[in-house]
């Protein structure tokens, strides 16, 4: 694709990835019939090969418009369209420049423009983001069933094992997960305990930064990225860990994006790179120790239960991690369930079912149908919004996988 891009841009580090992204894009249209958008409105606008087209009129000058932010608000950034495109576009990084652009252009007002600071002050703050879902707890009944399907009720998180192995992986936190299912990062300590690996969460690490950047707050994004890298660094200058383990993978394609964040950081850049290089999805651990999780399990003798697994955009598309899980849970035995397109968006992706609730939910009934066509027992995912966000329609339990395989190996209940 051809394109002259506008002074304003032009000689930018933005710039200069945007023509090179755009110059790979050859208009063959495959992305469309992968775009969860697309399928539901049919429009090339709200496609990627159509965003990408907005795109490339913003950054050559050409005006923009509401309808233009309109387009790109509502793309997921699922990046299905990344696995489905031939010429390898990475169109993840392009939109978040596209936007960025069209809305220093055409900046919000009103509501909106509240409702979108309010988020990002708001959802990145794990203490405040606690505190309110602990009130919100309190009151849930009387909440509107809207705002209800977003206070999940709480669960015991479980035992956390002291770090005693000399094997030791930090795990982020996050901003959202502790409040919303801290049982999950603790099943996630009790499975690699189990395994001979110590898993500990490390003070002063606290949102990925995927809220705001996705929000258009960039440098509040890095800001976030370079509070982490300063939390893990000494840790990793020591070499006391193997790895940063992520047990969110929204959060962990953001961690592994550090590198490209602070690419432009002389203070930061090196260990951004370093950090992506260390993170890794809970997956691929519990899957490097699959033998001895085998023997295990072999021990217990698990009966079968049926599984519908989702998995997330971030991790079949963003991480690149397919098929792992499916083996890990029937290596737990757990019996999956077909689910069709399993490729397609849940509607979930990050703020996005709070911003674009109609299609949100159109996608989330969609996805639950595909779910439960099986007739699973209940539904396993790998991403906390999702996981929330597919619980508030479901009547199933929706659990993070990682739960599972605990309540395989330690017996904690599901």
């Amino acid at each position: 694709m051809q394109t002259q891009l506008a002074d304003f841009i032009r000689d930018s580090v933005e710039g200069r990835e945007a023509a090179e992204i755009l110059g790979k894009c050859v208009h063959c249209g495959f992305c469309t019939a992968t775009c969860p958008t697309y399928q539901l409105l049919g429009d090339e606008l709200d496609g990627p090969r159509g965003r990408i087209y907005l795109i490339k009129q913003a950054l050559e000058g050409q005006p923009v418009t509401e309808k233009t932010r309109q387009h790109l608000d509502r793309c997921l950034t699922c990046r299905s369209c990344e696995s489905t495109c031939p010429s390898g576009v990475r169109y993840g990084h392009l939109v978040d420049i596209g936007r960025h652009v069209v809305e220093q252009r055409v900046p919000r007002r009103g509501a909106e423009r509240v409702v979108r600071w309010a988020l990002r002050e708001f959802v990145p703050r794990a203490g405040l983001f606690g505190a309110a879902m602990k009130a919100g707890r309190l009151v849930r009944g009387l909440l509107p069933e809207k705002l209800r399907e977003k206070v999940p009720p709480v669960r015991p998180a479980g035992p956390w094992p002291r770090a005693r192995h000399a094997r030791r992986m930090l795990a982020l936190a996050g901003c959202a997960q502790p409040a919303m299912a801290p049982s999950i990062n603790a099943a996630a300590a009790r499975v690699l305990d189990t395994l001979g690996i110590s898993l500990v969460e490390q003070p002063g690490a606290g949102c990925c930064g995927a809220v705001r950047h996705h929000l258009n707050d960039h440098e509040g994004g890095r800001a976030d990225a370079r509070r982490n890298i300063d939390a893990w660094w000494p840790a990793v200058e020591r070499g006391e860990i193997e790895g940063i383990v992520m047990t969110a993978s929204g959060c962990g394609v953001q961690v592994k994006d550090y590198g490209h964040l602070l690419a432009g950081d002389p203070l930061y850049a090196e260990r951004a790179r370093r950090i992506a290089e260390l993170t890794v999805d809970i997956s691929a651990v519990v899957a490097a120790e699959a033998a001895r999780l085998a023997e295990l399990l072999r021990i217990r003798r698990p009966e079968p239960i049926a599984v519908a697994w989702h998995a997330p955009c971030t991790l079949q598309h963003g991480l690149k991690v397919r098929g792992v899980v499916e083996e890990l849970l029937g290596a737990a035995g757990f019996t999956l369930t077909p689910v069709r397109d399993a490729h397609l968006c849940c509607g979930s992706a990050g703020t996005y079912s709070l911003l674009q609730p109609e299609l949100s939910e159109r996608l989330r009934e969609a996805k639950l149908a595909a779910l439960t066509a099986g007739g699973p027992a209940l539904i396993a995912s790998a991403n906390i919004g999702c996981i929330t966000h597919l619980q508030g329609g479901a009547e199933l339990p929706v659990r993070h996988w990682i739960e599972l395989v605990d309540a395989r190996l330690n017996g904690f209940p599901l």
